[in-house]
């Protein structure tokens, strides 16, 4: 009982001392409280690491493709990818995504954007300048999961691919409209690997994520071939890129196996296999799409454009306000939140307005940019299927190869033993 006292009138003692030592603060005379500022983590070290892996992964894709002609290389390269950039970095910031952060510093002076980004944008762009689409090869962890879990490849017609490719334009398009009115980053939204990678998310984009994988077990890289909007960028710098990629380095024999094993039908069979055509008729084609396409360019541009006030809706600002002027109009519905919270922050209408009308202004530009883009590219694949380029043997489409190697372990002439 002794020592229960002792010890309740010991803290007793100690609280009224602590009372008399430290009062409590007077926060009527004008104190404030100080701002609370958290330190993030430090970065640089991983982004440093990012930039080595990527440039060196890609180097050692150049060696295996060019030199070498192994696909070993670049398939322990999408292993690395895949644990790498995929589920340990989580598949952000990656390649694809930066697209948007360049847009915006495009046509924004005041956004800061990292040479990380930068970097990350510009290295596999870079490499396609000069060999072909190294990244997509086995760098890339969304191209590098497809190919992993690839195992047979059903053909589509040439007319199909070429049609289902331009849906990767359409989504670059989009991506630069919505990016530029800084709106959203549509990339990132919609993503079908990244919630895959960070084991949640979004569960109808997770859901098809794992649909493309599923389709990727039948079909190569299903994501790359006919949804990824920067592997349509690398394709176009890969097609003038100053190394062009052979299959063997002793001379094609025609036997069709590298044809057969292309996931991506990047192969193109020799057209002295084919019934040739007459040389005006298919200038004349050639004539009559060159002239269509500017009108196609005209036409995307204006259907776009003509839906500027719709689509601006996905930006905030627009959406808030047209909520407002419903609500205006119809009083007897329910407040929505966005609305009650605008009113409860004393919310000035005549200053959201004046925001909105700039939003407006800026859509109706890049919505008939991003109409433009489509027209043309439209146009652009109409004159590609309308060409007839004579081949005497099997030769790669830098464009479309992805670099992934299966060709070089089908070639009888990549397995011949040297003559001793």
């Amino acid at each position: 009982m002794r020592k229960l006292l002792f010890v309740l009138t010991s803290l007793i003692s100690v609280k009224s001392l602590a009372v008399a030592r430290f009062p409590k603060p007077d926060f009527t005379s004008g104190y404030e409280y100080p701002d609370i500022v958290h330190g993030l983590p430090n970065e640089s070290f991983w982004n440093v690491l990012d930039v080595v892996l990527l440039v060196g992964m890609m180097g050692l894709v150049v060696w295996a493709a060019y030199r070498k002609r192994s696909r070993a290389v670049i398939f322990s390269m999408s292993l690395v990818s895949v644990l790498y950039f995929g589920f340990f970095r989580s598949g952000c910031v990656c390649s694809v995504g930066s697209i948007q952060n360049v847009i915006i510093a495009a046509v924004d002076g005041g956004y800061h954007l990292p040479l990380y980004v930068l970097l990350v944008f510009l290295l596999p762009i870079i490499f396609a300048l000069l060999f072909g689409r190294v990244f997509c090869s086995g760098v890339c962890p969304l191209g590098a999961l497809q190919e992993l879990i690839n195992v047979k490849n059903f053909r589509l017609s040439r007319s199909v691919s070429v049609t289902l490719s331009i849906i990767p334009w359409i989504y670059l398009a989009f991506t630069i409209l919505y990016a530029a009115t800084r709106s959203q980053f549509l990339i990132c939204r919609l993503d079908p690997f990244i919630g895959i990678f960070r084991f949640g998310g979004d569960i109808g984009v997770m859901s098809f994520g794992f649909v493309l994988l599923v389709m990727s077990v039948f079909v190569g890289r299903p994501f790359c071939q006919f949804i990824c909007p920067y592997g349509a960028l690398l394709s176009v710098f890969s097609a003038l890129s100053w190394k062009k990629l052979e299959i063997t380095g002793k001379g094609c024999v025609n036997c069709a196996l590298c044809g057969v094993s292309c996931p991506v039908d990047a192969i193109r069979a020799p057209q002295s296999n084919r019934t040739k055509e007459e040389r005006r008729k298919g200038v004349r084609r050639v004539i009559v799409l060159s002239l269509l396409l500017p009108v196609l360019t005209f036409v995307g541009a204006k259907l776009v454009g003509s839906q500027s006030d719709a689509l601006s809706l996905a930006h905030k600002d627009v959406y808030l306000y047209e909520l407002l002027l419903r609500q205006e109009a119809n009083p007897e519905l329910e407040e929505p939140l966005e609305v009650e919270t605008f009113h409860a922050m004393g919310g000035d209408m005549a200053e959201l307005k004046e925001k909105v009308d700039a939003v407006r202004s800026d859509y109706v530009f890049y919505s008939h940019l991003a109409g433009a883009l489509i027209g043309f590219v439209i146009g652009f694949k109409l004159m590609k299927l309308s060409l007839k380029r004579g081949r005497k043997t099997y030769e790669i489409s830098m464009a479309r190869c992805t670099m992934c190697g299966k060709c070089f372990n089908y070639c009888p002439q990549n397995l011949k033993t040297p003559e001793k």
